[in-house]
């Protein structure tokens, strides 16, 4: 049985990028529609967990310091951690506290039981 290709690897292959711009030369991040289309999850919430997709897009897991993701997402800290507070509770991701000064670490879950939640 063949190795099962890495997602990089068949984007390169299935889609060419032409004309890109200073907009676009930044990159994309997937979203499964699940999270964009579920009326559980508020749109801050939404939002938020469409940062930390591409934050982590290359890795596993992520930790962007929550001044970070505010900043980036144009609210409070404090209104980012309702946002996550809110897909932590629901299963949506598992945040681990790193302690001493350092960023939480956030593992985003894609399993498809968590994403098919109405």
């Amino acid at each position: 049985m063949g190795q099962m290709k890495g997602i990089a690897e068949v984007l390169e292959r299935t889609i060419k990028i032409v004309g890109a711009d200073a907009l676009s030369q930044r990159g994309f991040t997937q979203v499964p529609n699940a999270i964009l289309k579920s009326s559980k999850l508020s749109p801050g919430a939404k939002l938020t967990y469409t940062l930390l997709l591409s934050y982590a897009w290359h890795n596993d897991s992520c930790f962007p310091g929550q001044e970070r993701l505010a900043e980036d997402m144009g609210i409070s800290r404090r209104s980012a951690n309702t946002h996550i507070k809110e897909l932590s509770d629901k299963g949506f991701i598992k945040v681990t506290r790193q302690g001493m000064g350092k960023p939480n670490l956030y593992e985003v879950n894609l399993k498809a039981k968590v994403l098919y939640v109405k």
